[in-house]
């Protein structure tokens, strides 16, 4: 049993693990590549979060997914770039947005070289994305641009906050399938596409990639809480003090509105407050950390993950099916 990827993923099948290592190799490669620019600072710009390193999440589902037909197949290896590239461009705008230091370890790029360059990073890597995409035929560009479309919906409509009347708990479940589902199905139907599966395989992943692509980002709700910098690559409570109402702070509000226990509504004035100072920023990750608010967003977590497990059940039993129900396990992992 090897380990690969990220996660600590194992791998049983000696052929698996090589088909995996040779495509995240080969994306990784074609990522530099693609980041490259007759412009030096633009190429240091470009490549600044490629070489900071990150988990290539979904390069490694693109390479699982593509095993169920031909994993050999030309379009595998650019439809993971294409996924890895706009994920990026959406982390340098993401970053203009919540002001956030710190990502994946380093200097985030607006930290760095300020907002303007940041953006315009992010949007010179749509373009080199939509270049490579152009490549792989006018499907591929009619499903990425649906998942574009799609994550920046659920961008917009965090920004907005629900609507008169809704429960802001789906509301946040679909801005989640928006921002973080979308591509990550991407990422499993390019996969299985650009490998030939059958058609009903290629919705059967597709429909994994989207509850995992919630699972994982509601991990990364908890992480922001429960974990410190090191651990999460980015400073703790970013979404906090950006005022994100993240799962367990939606959680926690639905517990107050419905218990009204004193403890629970100072809790929701304190994140109400100015969390831009950074004591009560920290008395509010304090409290929150050993609330059971974010015991219950660990078991939404939960919840996916096992709904994304359930997807996989059509799919014939193999190596390449074993490793997408760890990554299920694995998300879940993460946000224990």
């Amino acid at each position: 049993m090897t380990v690969v990827g990220p996660f600590g993923l194992s791998v049983r099948d000696q052929a698996l693990e090589a088909d995996v290592q040779a495509g995240l190799t080969a994306v990784e490669e074609g990522l530099l590549e693609a980041t490259k620019s007759e412009v030096p600072f633009i190429t240091e710009a470009a490549q600044h979060l490629v070489r900071a390193g990150g988990k290539r999440f979904r390069p490694l589902l693109v390479m699982l997914a593509a095993q169920f037909g031909d994993p050999y197949a030309p379009g595998i290896v650019p439809s993971a770039v294409v996924v890895e590239l706009t994920h990026l461009a959406t982390l340098y705008h993401d970053d203009v947005m919540d002001e956030a230091e710190v990502r994946r370890g380093v200097d985030s790029a607006n930290a760095r070289w300020g907002n303007s360059v940041a953006v315009l990073t992010g949007d010179f890597l749509f373009a080199r994305a939509s270049h490579i995409l152009a490549d792989l035929g006018p499907e591929a560009v009619r499903v990425q641009a649906e998942a574009f479309e799609r994550l920046v919906t659920g961008q917009i409509l965090e920004t907005a906050g629900p609507r008169d009347g809704r429960d802001p708990v789906e509301h946040y479940l679909d801005v989640l399938g928006g921002k973080t589902g979308s591509l990550v199905a991407v990422a499993c139907r390019f996969g299985a596409m650009m490998s030939g599966a059958d058609e009903t395989v290629v919705d059967v992943l597709t429909q994994y990639g989207e509850r995992l692509g919630v699972a994982f980002q509601l991990a990364d709700d908890v992480l922001d809480i429960a974990s410190d910098s090191h651990e999460s690559g980015k400073t703790p409570g970013t979404d906090l003090r950006e005022g994100i109402p993240t799962m367990p702070v939606l959680r926690l509000r639905e517990r107050a509105a419905r218990l009204g226990l004193a403890e629970d509504v100072a809790l929701c004035e304190l994140l109400d407050s100015d969390l831009g100072d950074d004591a009560r920023l920290a008395a509010a990750l304090e409290a929150l950390r050993v609330h059971p608010a974010l015991a219950e967003a660990r078991r939404d977590t939960v919840r996916y993950a096992e709904d994304a497990r359930a997807a996989l059940a059509p799919l014939r039993e193999c190596d390449a099916k074993v490793a997408l129900v760890e990554l299920c396990d694995a998300v879940v992992h993460r946000a224990g």
